[in-house]
């Protein structure tokens, strides 16, 4: 009879005593109830969307994810629910080893407000934002002719004025007609700024800048009714 190598028979037994415990902790993390939603916003402080809401569409076939266990819970469910919320850009939402849920949101950030038949925000990448109950934008509004599908043009104008510290002051209206020109209305002042179509955009801004610090130094803002800014390196102006 060979002899029995007890080395192999204590590495055997081992391994099974691992193999146990660790099939017993998978179980019982599995089983392991989740615990209340844990939301984080990401970026700016205007809350869109509130917890409660987030919460809302972090329900299961109507079970509330404290009720669930690991084992139940589908993760790519839930990011599917946040993501196609209109006010949410992005959701991700993970489970840590001791069940707690965390849901970490972007909102969509509103850089104009459409006001045709209907009112709705215009977000930083030119797609649809509703309003919200909860915080309201100040951001310029669009007017006249709106084509819900074919914003392009307003974007452009949009994100213009949302990322210069000088228009993100002034403007406070676009406007665009039936054949896309541009103008803008200044806060504080009566007169409208035209703009033309859109190329040399960079150029009509500068040259809009250079007109206002000059007459608001020479305090001659209030005598002008339209600023025509459509030809090249000329800013023409009429008087009230």
């Amino acid at each position: 009879m060979s002899k029995i190598h007890w080395g192999y028979v204590k590495l055997i037994v081992l391994s099974g005593i691992v193999l146990f415990l660790f099939a017993f902790a998978s179980a019982r993390n599995s089983q392991r109830k989740i615990s209340e939603p844990i939301i984080h916003f990401m970026g700016d402080n205007n809350l869109y969307i509130t917890q409660e809401n987030v919460s809302n569409l972090l329900i299961q076939k109507e079970k509330e994810v404290s009720e669930m266990t690991k084992e139940t819970l589908d993760l790519n469910t839930l990011e599917f629910a946040l993501n196609s919320n209109p006010l949410i850009k992005s959701a991700q939402v993970y489970v840590d080893v001791n069940g707690s849920l965390t849901a970490d949101i972007e909102q969509k950030l509103p850089i104009a407000r459409i006001q045709d038949t209907t009112s709705y925000y215009l977000d930083d990448r030119g797609g649809y934002m509703p309003l919200s109950t909860n915080h309201t934008a100040r951001v310029p509004f669009v007017v006249g002719h709106i084509e819900k599908n074919n914003l392009s043009n307003v974007f452009i104008i949009a994100q213009k004025v949302y990322n210069d510290t000088f228009l993100k002051k002034h403007v406070v209206e676009i406007h665009q007609d039936e054949t896309q020109k541009i103008s803008l209305k200044l806060r504080q002042h009566r007169f409208n700024v035209y703009l033309g179509d859109l190329t040399q955009l960079d150029k009509k801004i500068n040259n809009l800048k250079v007109f206002y610090k000059k007459a608001l130094e020479e305090n001659s803002l209030k005598d002008y009714d339209k600023i025509n800014l459509q030809f090249d390196n000329q800013v023409v102006c009429t008087k009230n």
